[in-house]
């Protein structure tokens, strides 16, 4: 059993530690209900009936668990035969002897270790307990034929609210609709009607400004784009706001960030060494550039999960599968290849259930779960889809790659006259050497030199690309005539140089030690194009197994690629691949993928999703706050061709999102969390927004879209705590300003001042960043380099550009850094504080010089405040 809601949703596996009935959680206590309770006497005058008295109850508290072809404790109440046999922890019926009947003991809170039935949900009655216990004293009566099922449960599954249909609801009947700008609001005023709370006020203009551009792009607004949007009378003012922000390079890099949360993106290994990946960031700028091209979601689903597979398909799709590549890979000695490669398919299944079907697929890797609408034989149908992709790393030139392309017929012409003299038996002889690592690779036993020869390929590979263990190995699996340019020069020259093992005689006599330095030597004066990391289908599908306990070592029946029953039908036409199980997922007949998105973008809006729960859509999940507006935000995502970018319109547009955070004493007790969005939520701005809007505010902020990671500055007590390289080279130049996103991630030791501000773990998917409120995060905002630099740059920005006095000069910095002009207490207070810091400064010092000390306090303070690293 599992505990549904960590945020690493990590399988906890501890139910068989007690004999389980419904639920493993906790035991809590029962009153005391021996067999000389007084209470007994309610039953005692009549005979138990099982269909009438005794199957409600078995139904209602027990069959979801203890039924079916794996019941919990190997308990079922299937049948008499099966009550009567009892489970893991003994007899649990024994007729006339309800006092040493297990299931007597666990529901009556009478059992010696304490054990209650069932630990979770409703209990069962004083009357019902009763029942049971006369029941057994009378022998337990059950007809013979009778068998329970679990068609209760599998019913339950198949009505649950999040597998059904999406239609269209109609616009709720209001008392009055003039507070509505759009749809969304006539669901949540409905709801506030009937709870009789009115709407928050709109929220002032600067504040309006300031939330929609965090929100939109990630940046502050300039002090000219506050004072323009104020100004403003059009009546559209806002929505060409709105449309602007949608139409900015920026606005890719701030949605990108919950995307790749979701795929666990890094760019290193993970593991011991965690080596960095040189081309993982190719997957990040595929993502940003995705949604600035506001790619239909369903395109930007498809190509992810099976870019590869499409007809024609260019590098920019193939690009997509990257994100099938955002696996931890372990280079290490030793390290079991198939046990890794195992582990990355789980870890791509489980993903794509997280992601785009709202489901947690931990425990059904391991075991059936009862309250799971997926089955472990079901999971690995999924799994299967996966299983026959390996890595590879493709071509996909840059724009700047232009003039390395034309030089790559040179590169051809002159690697191959280097060849061409010893072609013939260089041939012949790398032939012999596949053949031999591929006997050794199916026969590891008979020869341990070319098994371990076959092992080494596989992390050797990965080390000399940087990326993708298996690739080679694939390789050498395929048709040579199926073989691209590429893929035959990388298997040559890795031929060249470990192939001596299949003929050391031969290998000398070539002179092949020479050909390798050569093409070492080419290949340096011809710099390759950009490579992007991506998936291949092998060319015979690898069959799957339900692994039994989740052990790659225990394989048990086979089974072909498939999706759950309890969700749409699948009917591909032929053997069904990756690209048929994308199009499933954004099928019309797929009710979750709609919903799950458009779930997951309110979240980022409003604090938290409709679906509180936006990592778990099934029976254990949250129910909806509002299921008409989800269905109808998901009805016209769907309908209206999978648009993003028209899907955040509708919403910031809305008079809900313009609605004032400030929390009035009258909702206090009727809605504290907000869950009837009443007003807007105040909501503290994610790691690299924090670091993002300081740099912005000074001006040291580079805004250069896209490209390699940069290493911003960090402590070094950090850095030499790091698993794998402890040096961490800060990047140069306007690199060092750049935008979080593009802050280089280790898996084992991400930056530091991200980790502070509640970044996620990047080796596991995130649904929903924690938001915590630590002195660590003010120590940071006070000391950090970046910080006290951004501090100093600010300051130095306040006295160039404002040429007033003192009070207009802070006036100029409260409008650079919260888009509004200070209150005058809050001026009076920043004015004494620079006075006491010029009176600080040295007599001798110069008045610039003091100027510039005072301002950089000042400006620190500024980014301090709540407000400033706060989205209001």
């Amino acid at each position: 059993m599992c505990e549904r809601f960590s945020a690493s949703q990590h399988c906890t596996k501890w139910y068989a530690l007690v004999f389980c009935w419904c639920i493993p959680l906790a035991g809590f206590s029962l009153p005391l209900f021996a067999e000389n309770n007084p209470v007994k006497q309610i039953t005692a005058d009549h005979k138990i009936s099982f269909a009438k008295d005794i199957l409600p109850i078995l139904k209602a508290h027990c069959i979801e668990c203890h039924a079916g072809a794996e019941p919990e404790s190997s308990f079922s109440l299937s049948t008499r035969r099966t009550a009567l046999a009892g489970g893991n922890y003994g007899k649990a019926v024994i007729p006339r002897q309800p006092a040493r009947s297990l299931l007597f003991q666990m529901i009556s809170g009478t059992h010696p270790d304490k054990i209650v039935m069932p630990p979770e949900g409703e209990r069962l009655s004083v009357r019902e307990i009763a029942l049971i216990r006369d029941w057994i004293q009378q022998g337990a009566s059950w007809p013979e034929k009778l068998v329970i099922s679990t068609e209760t449960k599998n019913k339950s599954q198949e009505n649950h609210w999040a597998f059904q249909p999406i239609t269209k609801p109609e616009l709720p009947q209001l008392k009055q609709n003039n507070w509505c700008r759009n749809e969304i609001d006539y669901f949540i005023l409905h709801r506030l009607e009937q709870e009789q709370i009115s709407p928050a006020a709109t929220a002032d203009p600067t504040t309006l400004i300031r939330r929609v551009t965090l929100d939109l792009i990630g940046l502050p607004p300039t002090p000219e784009e506050v004072a323009a949007f104020v100004n403003d009378t059009r009546p559209d003012a806002y929505e060409r706001l709105v449309d602007r922000l949608l139409q900015s390079p920026h606005f890719g890099e701030k949605w990108a960030r919950p995307w790749l949360d979701l795929c666990h993106y890094a760019d290193s290994d993970g593991y011991l060494t965690d080596a960095v990946r040189p081309h993982a960031w190719r997957f990040r700028d595929w993502v940003v550039r995705s949604l600035n091209q506001n790619k239909p979601f369903d395109q930007f689903t498809i190509e992810q999960i099976a870019g590869d597979l499409l007809p024609d398909s260019p590098p920019e799709a193939q690009a997509g599968t990257g994100f099938l590549r955002q696996t931890l890979s372990n280079r290490e000695g030793g390290a079991d290849l198939e046990e890794f490669r195992v582990n990355k398919v789980v870890d791509r299944t489980k993903l794509m259930g997280t992601i785009w079907l709202g489901l947690t697929l931990d425990c059904c890797r391991c075991h059936n779960h009862k309250y799971d609408p997926i089955s472990q034989k079901e999971f690995y149908q999924l799994y299967s889809f996966f299983n026959s992709a390996f890595e590879v790393n493709i071509d996909a030139p840059l724009p700047q790659d232009q003039p390395l392309l034309k030089q790559r017929q040179a590169y051809q012409q002159k690697r191959q006259a280097l060849i061409d003299p010893i072609r013939e038996p260089l041939e012949q002889l790398q032939r012999e050497w596949e053949q031999k690592m591929l006997y050794a690779a199916e026969h590891p036993a008979e020869d341990h030199h070319w098994a371990r020869a076959w092992e080494v390929m596989g992390l050797v590979w990965g080390l000399r690309s940087g990326e993708g263990q298996q690739e080679g190995l694939e390789i050498i699996k395929m048709d040579p005539a199926q073989r691209s340019q590429r893929q035959r020069d990388d298997l040559l020259d890795y031929f060249l140089a470990r192939g001596h093992l299949v003929d050391s005689a031969r290998f000398k006599e070539l002179k092949l030690g020479e050909l390798a330095r050569n093409l070492s030597a080419l290949r340096k004066e011809y710099p390759a194009v950009s490579r992007a990391p991506a998936m291949q289908e092998m060319r015979t599908p690898k069959q799957a197994f339900v692994h039994l306990r989740g052990s790659h070592l225990s394989p048990g029946v086979p089974v072909e690629p498939g999706t759950p029953r309890s969700l749409s039908p699948f009917q591909p036409e032929g053997k069904p691949d990756r690209l048929d199980l994308a199009h499933w997922l954004v099928s019309h007949e797929n009710p979750l993928t709609a919903r799950v998105t458009v779930n997951r973008i309110w979240q980022e809006y409003f604090g938290q999703g409709i679906v509180i729960s936006s990592d778990e859509f099934g029976t254990q999940g949250d129910r909806p706050s509002h299921p008409e507006l989800l269905d109808w935000l998901a009805w016209q995502f769907r309908e209206n061709g999978w648009d993003v970018k028209a899907l955040h319109r509708l919403i910031v547009t809305s008079a809900t999102y313009r609605q004032s955070s400030k929390m009035r004493p009258e909702i206090q007790e009727k809605d504290p969390a907000n869950r009837l969005l009443s007003h807007q939520t105040s909501l503290r701005l994610s790691a690299e927004l924090v670091r993002d809007q300081a740099l912005a505010v000074s001006g040291l902020l580079n805004e250069k879209t896209g490209g390699p990671c940069v290493r911003p500055p960090q402590p070094d007590s950090v850095v030499m705590e790091a698993f794998g390289s402890n040096t961490w080279e800060v990047s140069s130049g306007d690199d060092r300003y750049r935008r979080g996103l593009y802050t280089l991630i280790l898996r084992t030791s991400p930056y530091a001042q991200s980790v502070i501000f509640d970044a996620p773990n990047p080796s596991q998917t995130c649904t929903r960043r924690d938001r915590s409120n630590t002195p660590l995060q003010a120590l940071t905002l006070l000391n950090d380099p970046v910080f006290y630099e951004a501090a100093q740059h600010l300051g130095q920005r306040v006295v160039k550009e404002s040429s007033g006095d003192l009070d207009q000069q802070i006036s100029y910095a409260f409008r650079l850094c919260l888009a509004r002009t200070p209150q005058k207490a809050e001026r009076e207070r920043l004015k004494a504080l620079y006075r006491e810091q010029i009176r600080k400064q040295p007599a001798d010092k110069a008045t610039p010089e003091k100027q510039a000390a005072a301002w950089t306090v000042v400006a620190s303070v500024l980014l301090n405040l709540h407000e400033f690293i706060t989205r209001d």
